[in-house]
């Protein structure tokens, strides 16, 4: 399954090729894709390059003559996944400034295909703080049915056209509804409101369970929530504080994100500010690599607006300290005993950012609860099963369906 040589970009690029499933790629233009880049030579900017192209590309209309409305959809729904193909690694590349014209295409293919879904789904900004969440609540119909209903949570780095792959059609297939949306340090909130990640997901959820709870097409004994990659952590705090949550899974389970950042990064943390920052500025980042300066700039922006402008400008950010305490204060060791919803828990074969934790969320919850490992025998290894999106559905929505 190797596509790049360099395990970063060959795990996103894995992530594209098994969208196609899901109609969220197509496997012929993600593998000439990937030529084109190795010919060029695998870099941020010829990755951003090719893909983006690639995005522009199916915006426009094809060449074999005037698009129908399902040609149209799915060419938009492709582009919103290579456009955030060219998203994830801009940072690194020669116009770090375009991270926010590039989500804004990304964003705009997405909305294009949802408004040629039928029914297209509801739209609408729910109340949060200063800065409403925008949402998409997807319906099998409009009939109005009364139905059991997915939250499906990002994780640090995804965009809604992940949530189609991971959940939307395999919940409308099963006649249920699902609601995608963007919370703090994701998406809109992080890329245009400037809004970082916060500990206490459960505010974020109970917002969106109200605005769930005024539709009549919502079975609210019945309302799940999901979350892919680092929201396996994310799911589980909103699940200790939210009791109307009728089942949880954490797409991996994850207890302390921390953990995910490399060792030789985590031990430049002191407990004081000025001396971690110094140890940062004057012993790190002079030696850091250009592709892991890029890689600390993309990892820590969803905490810290400054870093996220300094990247922008082609710079490394200088507090290192304040969103490292912000990774940290993610931690759910402590809280995880007060979860009382059913949850499923997550592990990968290869897991490569959260080995163990998935196995320690689960030991550690006292609800009802199951584990389940996905194996490279069903090519489903690597965090997130990035090529068996399918199979993961699968295995979800039959647990959510004999749970509920």
């Amino acid at each position: 399954m190797t596509l790049f040589d360099d395990p970063s970009y060959n795990f996103n690029g894995l992530l594209a090729l098994g969208a196609s499933g899901a109609g969220a790629a197509e496997v012929g233009e993600v593998l000439t894709a990937v030529n084109t880049i190795n010919k060029a030579g695998l870099s941020a900017q010829s990755y951003v390059t090719t893909f983006s192209r690639l995005g522009d590309r199916l915006m426009a209309a094809p060449e074999s003559g005037r698009p129908d409305g399902q040609t149209t959809r799915f060419r938009a729904l492709r582009a919103a996944q290579y456009y955030g193909q060219a998203l994830f690694f801009v940072l690194g590349s020669d116009t770090p400034g375009d991270e926010e014209r590039l989500y804004k295409a990304g964003r705009a293919a997405w909305d294009k295909f949802c408004s040629l879904c039928e029914p297209p789904p509801v739209t609408d900004r729910v109340p949060y703080g200063n800065t409403p969440l925008p949402v998409w609540f997807f319906r099998p119909d409009g009939s109005g049915e009364r139905r059991p209903t997915v939250i499906l949570t990002n994780g640090s780095d995804g965009q809604n056209v992940d949530m189609w792959t991971y959940g939307v059609p395999a919940a409308l297939d099963r006649g249920w509804n699902a609601l995608v949306y963007d919370g703090p340090g994701q998406g809109q909130l992080l890329f245009v409101d400037q809004v970082t990640f916060t500990p206490t997901w459960e505010k974020v959820v109970a917002p969106l369970i109200d605005w769930l709870s005024r539709r009549q097409d919502v079975d609210t004994r019945k309302i799940a929530l999901t979350g892919l990659s680092m929201a396996g952590d994310l799911v589980p705090r909103a699940a200790a504080f939210e009791p109307r949550l009728a089942a949880a899974v954490a797409m991996p389970g994850c207890v302390e994100p921390w953990r995910g950042f490399p060792p030789e990064i985590r031990q430049i943390l002191r407990p004081g500010k000025a001396e971690t920052n110094e140890i940062w500025n004057k012993e790190v980042v002079p030696n850091l690599p250009e592709a892991d300066a890029a890689t600390m700039k993309k990892r820590f922006e969803p905490f810290s607006v400054p870093a996220m402008l300094a990247a922008r400008q082609g710079k490394i950010f200088t507090d290192f300290y304040t969103p490292a305490r912000a990774v940290q204060a993610l931690t759910i060791t402590d809280v995880v005993s007060r979860i009382k919803t059913p949850m499923l828990v997550l592990d990968y074969e290869g897991e490569q950012f959260y080995p163990g934790q998935p196995r320690e969320l689960y030991d550690k919850l006292t609800s009802p609860k199951d584990y389940v490992k996905l194996t490279a025998a069903e090519g489903a290894q690597l965090h997130c099963s990035p090529m068996a999106p399918q199979l993961h559905c699968e295995v979800v929505f039959d647990w959510l369906q004999e749970t509920l």
